[in-house]
């Protein structure tokens, strides 16, 4: 099973390749590019669980990559790791206020950079980390499969059971009919997108009994994501 997949848009082929290399010896799926534009047609076809993005490529800036990708609804909730020769305080800054969430400066090593992206993961995947998901007040066992809001039991069919799992792997991300299916149902489902719609209003029933806020949210045009603010 992947650890992950993992968006590397880096125009050093050397580099690239030698990354690639090390990424899915560990497991993790690569896909990658060396051009700013293709990268956020990569991202808008399946969005990564993670980037790695050089501040200097091809047709735009990582830095406007990384504007770009947060603007998105799918993807504003990936995590970004700038990967650049850039070390000074300054340029550091500006990344992170650009929406990045960590800064690997060049030279580095490939195990550095796994270590890097591995802590990232198991903080915004909590499934990395251990048996047990955790979101607000929801709780799931994944091996007991046991779900639980609030301390109190929450009964859920087998689908709902790996739509909540999924939504808490990826906490407040936007995820679209058509991405739901793929990672719920599998690449190969015949179910229909409006399916979803039927799932996700048992899950609200059932995660709701009782009077609880709606901790799903409902995006126009986009999808759904599992999020505090989707009552406010």
């Amino acid at each position: 099973m992947s650890k992950g997949r993992i968006l590397l848009v880096e125009d050093d082929k050397a580099l690239a390749e030698l990354v690639t290399y090390h990424f899915e010896r560990e497991e993790f799926e690569v896909a990658r590019t060396g051009d700013g534009e293709e990268a956020l047609l990569l991202a808008a076809e399946q969005a990564p669980d993670l980037v790695i993005l050089d501040w200097m490529i091809e047709s735009l800036s990582g830095i406007e990559v990384c504007r770009r990708l947060r603007r998105n609804a799918e993807t504003a909730h990936v995590p970004i790791i700038m990967l650049t020769a850039r070390g000074e305080e300054a340029d550091r800054i500006r990344g992170f206020d650009t929406g990045a969430d960590d800064y690997v400066t060049k030279p580095f090593s490939p195990r550095e950079l796994i270590a890097r992206v591995s802590a990232v993961l198991r903080r915004v995947r909590p499934a990395l980390a251990g048996e047990v998901l955790s979101y607000a007040d929801i709780e799931m066992d994944t091996v007991a499969h046991k779900v639980r809001r609030g301390g109190a039991v929450v009964s859920l069919g087998p689908t709902e059971f790996r739509l909540l799992r999924h939504f808490l792997e990826h906490p407040g991300r936007v995820f679209s009919r058509e991405r739901l299916l793929d990672s719920v149902w599998g690449l190969d489902s015949d179910i229909e997108a409006r399916t979803v719609d039927v799932h996700i209003r048992r899950l609200r029933k059932a995660l709701n009994d009782g009077g609880r806020p709606d901790i799903i949210r409902t995006v126009r045009s986009a999808g759904y994501a599992l999020d505090v603010e989707a009552h406010a």
